[in-house]
């Protein structure tokens, strides 16, 4: 029967040690050095860890366990390649680190005590009594309850496991800056300090080519230990020296071909780098006086360099053949990661200014806007498809957008721009909002066929948009949604609350799911506020969607009518998205203000021939009220003449009448029941047919036509 404890009962260090119970061959330590034996090598030898013996019963796995205090209670260390290690029980584990490395670990360690969450799999080195050092990959793991304390696990490093744990770990990020910490943390197996320096263009995710050496331009990107650093010296972020760099792209390339060189004690270093400046810049101090650099090297024709990559060691440990061999392998096997990270930044890069070029800028005099976008985390799948919009309308309404595309990535921005732009042009030429998601659904199903869609690898099927219309006069919104979720309106007496809409399968839904789009109209008087956003926003696996709508409702309700919005919005974002997010996160704000009724006057006329008569006595005694000047008011009277004139000749029941006073002229609008588009032609000096129009046009600084559910309105603006 098999006597191990059950998980459920076992601390991580029992675990652990019943499994080196199982794997450590009877007879002990002893036992385990056999097949060194059997080979002659009969003389007193210390394990290497970078070439431990390869019999199938050499262990290198070892465990220690600790208190709270940090010290050492008990420990599983016997085998040879752990001999050396002075883990004496009652000692403080710390003693077992180089001094450089003692803050770092500790506060991993610390960490994994007040948090609970394990820390897995970091490349470290313990020091033995002889003041050697031994690679080791190591595991923080928090004692179960009730126990206190942790198990620390550790496996020595051979040199294919370490390669292989190297590029295993090096992969897992689409960030440039982890990506290259990963590498310089598994360069530090070889040495005490391992740096990384990327070329300017892969930092930046620029394209890289072939320069003139003199121009290159080096930024560190990852420096290990993690520890104080004297001044002067590079640290990550920094630019390198233009010396240094110029003398680091020539040392690795020799006779025109990239290649790893070994400079190998201070006197060398001193003589390559000569400047006391570069000295400083790139030594890291008096005990690293021997450094290996090593070319990350795209294959091509010609070859590229990425930039170089640096292990510094004492000079009393000289670099071996095949340590250097070793390094350049791990850096050839990582190259591909380094550039695979630098395309994602260039795509990164280019998608985030897609996405804050489509941000709104200001609002206006009838209505306030604030917005905040902020991208996924560079190492998700890209910037999503997140879209947010808002611009007035040349009718005096102003459109909220906002919009999801599915997908990342330039397949997801450039879908997001066309339908951004598309919603744009079809609001500003008067459609109504289901018209326009309308043409946006059949946009989406077009991008969908075999050529420009699955051909490329992208769909946009499943994308969602909201579009609101905002009436200053009225103070209504008409709202339509495709899919989205609803957007939140807080009254001006603080009630927030996600709008009933009714839910829609979004756009480039398949033939039989297709629904007509509905039209939400609801007030929002002055000093209403209206949130539109996106599912980054108010998604979290540990609630529900509604819940996290109801959370953004809460956190909208705590803006007051005299904060400043932006900062606001800002705020609103902090409290719903603390920390790193996978998908986007976009949020739209608006205040509604609205116009003054005493800015604003309607009339309602019948369609009769005294009508143009009417309208223009109504509007001349008005535009004295509000004290227009007399050239103003003569081209107002004979706009709205030829427009009521228009309308009764060519319309049939009732005619609307509104003026509207703006902070930069006048806006005249006049409605009929006809569902004729006026149209400017060019027509001959006897044809009376067009002629209103030609006046408007020449009267106006720019007309337009919106189409309601009775009829049509024709409006014009006027400089005042």
């Amino acid at each position: 029967m098999d006597s191990t404890p059950s998980p459920s009962s076992s601390s991580p260090f029992d675990l652990v040690s019943s499994a080196l119970g199982r794997y450590i061959p009877r007879g002990g330590a002893a036992a385990a050095a056999g097949p060194a034996d059997a080979r002659g090598d009969r003389g007193p030898r210390r394990p290497e860890p970078d070439a431990p013996d390869a019999g199938g019963q050499d262990q290198i796995l070892g465990v220690v366990n600790l208190d709270r205090d940090l010290r050492i209670t008990r420990c599983a260390l016997a085998a040879p390649v752990f001999a050396g290690l002075d883990a004496v029980p009652g000692s403080p584990f710390v003693d077992l680190l180089p001094p450089g490395d003692v803050p770092t670990v500790t506060r991993r360690l610390q960490q994994v005590l007040e948090t609970g969450e394990a820390h897995v799999a970091r490349i470290q080195r313990l020091r033995r009594g002889d003041g050697s050092e031994l690679v080791v990959s190591m595991s923080i793991l928090p004692a179960p309850a009730p126990e206190e304390g942790l198990t620390v696990s550790v496996i020595a490093m051979a040199r294919r496991l370490h390669l292989y744990a190297a590029e295993t770990a090096i992969g897992t990020s689409l960030d440039i800056g982890e990506t290259a910490q990963s590498l310089a943390e598994s360069l530090l197996a070889w040495g005490d300090v391992a740096a990384v320096d990327l070329d300017f263009a892969v930092w930046t995710g620029e394209g890289v080519t072939e320069r003139a050496q003199g121009r290159i331009r080096l930024r560190r990107a990852a420096l290990v230990p993690d520890r104080a650093w004297p001044d002067g010296y590079v640290t990550p972020g920094d630019d390198l020296p233009s010396d240094a760099s110029r003398l680091l792209a020539q040392a690795v390339r020799r006779d025109d071909a990239p290649q790893a060189i070994v400079i190998p004690d201070r006197e060398a270093v001193e003589r390559v780098l000569g400047s006391p400046r570069v000295m400083r810049a790139l030594v890291p101090g008096d005990r690293s006086a021997g450094v290996a650099c090593i070319p990350l090297v795209l294959d091509g024709s010609p070859p590229v360099v990425l930039g170089v990559a640096e292990v510094w060691r004492r000079a009393d440990c000289p670099f071996r053949d095949s340590e250097l061999f070793d390094l350049q392998e791990l850096v050839a096997r990582t190259a591909h990661h380094v550039d695979l990270a630098r395309q994602h930044q260039r795509e990164h890069t280019q998608v985030l200014a897609l996405q804050r070029r489509l941000l709104p800028r200001t609002g206006g005099d009838t209505i306030e806007i604030a917005s905040v976008y902020q991208p996924a985390t560079p190492d998700s799948a890209g910037v999503g498809g997140d879209w947010v919009n808002s611009f007035p309308l040349p009718d005096g309404r102003t459109a909220l957008v906002v919009g999801d595309v599915v997908g990342h990535g330039l397949g997801a921005a450039a879908t997001m721009g066309q339908l951004s732009m598309e919603a744009r042009a079809l609001l500003s030429a008067g459609l109504a909002p289901d018209e326009v998601l309308e043409h946006l659904d059949e946009t989406v199903s077009l991008l969908d066929d075999a050529e420009s869609g699955l051909a490329a690898g992208y769909s946009a099927l499943g994308s969602t948009c909201c579009i609101a219309l905002y009436d200053p006069v009225s103070h209504r919104v008409a709202l339509s949604s495709a899919g989205h979720l609803p957007p939140v309106l807080v009254s001006p007496d603080g009630h927030a609350g996600p709008l009933a809409v009714r839910p829609h399968p979004g756009l480039g839904a398949e033939f039989a799911l297709r629904e007509p789009f509905d039209v939400h109209t609801f007030g929002a008087p002055p000093g209403s506020l209206l949130a539109l956003y996106t599912d980054g926003l108010v998604e979290d696996p540990a609630e529900s969607i509604d819940e996290g709508i109801g959370r953004l409702a809460d956190a909208v309700s705590t803006v007051h009518p005299w904060d400043a919005l932006q900062q606001a919005a800002r705020r609103v974002v902090a409290a719903l998205v603390p920390g790193r997010q996978r998908d986007d996160v976009t949020l739209l704000l608006a205040r509604m203000i609205g116009y003054r009724k005493g800015d604003t006057a309607t009339w309602r006329l019948p369609a009769r021939g005294d009508a143009p008569a009417r309208a223009r006595a109504q509007v001349s005694a008005l535009l004295r009220q509000w004290r227009t000047r007399d050239d103003t008011r003569d081209t107002v009277q004979l706009l709205v003449s030829e427009l009521v004139t228009n309308a009764v000749r060519f319309a049939t029941g009732p005619v609307t009448v509104r003026l509207i006073r703006t902070g930069h002229g006048l806006l005249c609008e006049v409605g009929d029941t006809g569902n004729g588009r006026p149209r400017l032609s060019r027509g001959g000096l006897l044809d009376d047919g067009g002629r209103g129009l030609h006046i408007v046009h020449g009267l106006t600084t720019r007309w337009g036509v919106r189409w309601t559910d009775t009829g049509k309105v024709i409006w014009a603006e006027v400089a005042r």
